[in-house]
């Protein structure tokens, strides 16, 4: 994207992101945890009603743990393509859970070839060894026109970011940062003001981002990000109850009341569809 479009865009757009199901949860937890292709389908068209323009997917082996199987990748797109076409743009990814290591994940995503990849950077490039091999592959994402996400867990992981970036490290100027507030588990919650933190460690309207929050504060977070520019992620990757405590039915009523909350506050941002993102932001990359 040029030096000025992320910045419009953003001003015109909230790009809303769902992430239905995450790497841990199973229907042991929630039974509208979508784990199956035709789940995740199902799960894809409620989504795509309540103004979701990109379905972060994780696919899960036969005893619903995380998997970056390229097969069961495939499978699941199909089951969402056949479901709503392009009408969402589909984000994959390579998140390791402790069981996949930085070559796995990048094999995956070199096979594959997906239209989007989300990719944490303390995974894919942990220490200053990994910088050139990392290098090679986002840069290789970029010639590809795989737009990639880079998951920041910490004020020191955008530090780094921010410094990677302005080396030229991810072979693009305006790389897409996706703010992590808290962290799986209990007693790990993300607070609001854990926002504020990270983007006081980078000059952030150098750069697109958004922000997903684990536990009860995530449609707060997400609001605020809204209010300051960001776009947002929610989904039961992160959360599963609503903002009074009640648990969420599905993943569909954690978008709708995020958007009810941007009504009551009059955000003048209007969700971006797909074909925004292709048309201003992929397509102009």
């Amino acid at each position: 994207m040029s030096d000025a479009n992320f910045a419009t865009f953003a001003s015109d757009y909230v790009v809303i992101m769902s992430a239905p199901n995450g790497a841990r949860r199973t229907t042991a937890q929630h039974a509208a945890v979508p784990v199956t292709p035709s789940q995740l389908a199902a799960a894809a068209r409620a989504l795509l009603d309540e103004q979701v323009a990109v379905l972060h997917m994780h696919v899960r082996d036969d005893d619903q743990q995380h998997s970056l199987d390229v097969d069961r990748y495939r499978a699941a797109i199909a089951a969402v393509e056949a479901a709503v076409g392009d009408a969402l743009i589909i984000q994959v990814t390579t998140e390791a859970v402790g069981r996949f290591n930085r070559q796995q994940q990048m094999t995956t995503v070199r096979d594959l070839r997906p239209e989007a990849v989300s990719l944490a950077l303390r995974e894919l490039c942990p220490d200053e060894a990994a910088e050139v091999e990392a290098a090679e592959f986002f840069q290789w994402l970029v010639r590809e026109r795989i737009w990639a996400q880079y998951i920041l867990y910490s004020a020191a992981d955008v530090r780094r970011f921010e410094s990677l970036r302005v080396r030229g490290f991810f072979g693009e100027e305006h790389p897409f940062a996706m703010l992590v507030l808290g962290a799986y588990g209990s007693g790990q919650h993300g607070e609001v003001i854990d926002l504020d933190t990270q983007l006081a460690a980078a000059e952030y309207s150098q750069f697109p981002w958004a922000v997903c929050c684990f536990g009860p504060n995530e449609n707060a977070a997400a609001v605020h990000a809204t209010e300051l520019g960001g776009h947002v992620r929610l989904g039961f990757e992160n959360n599963l109850v609503l903002a009074d405590g009640s648990v969420a039915a599905d993943n569909a009523s954690l978008i709708r009341q995020y958007r009810q909350s941007l009504d009551k506050h009059g955000c003048a941002r209007a969700p971006a569809r797909a074909i925004d993102i292709r048309q201003h932001w992929l397509e102009n990359a």
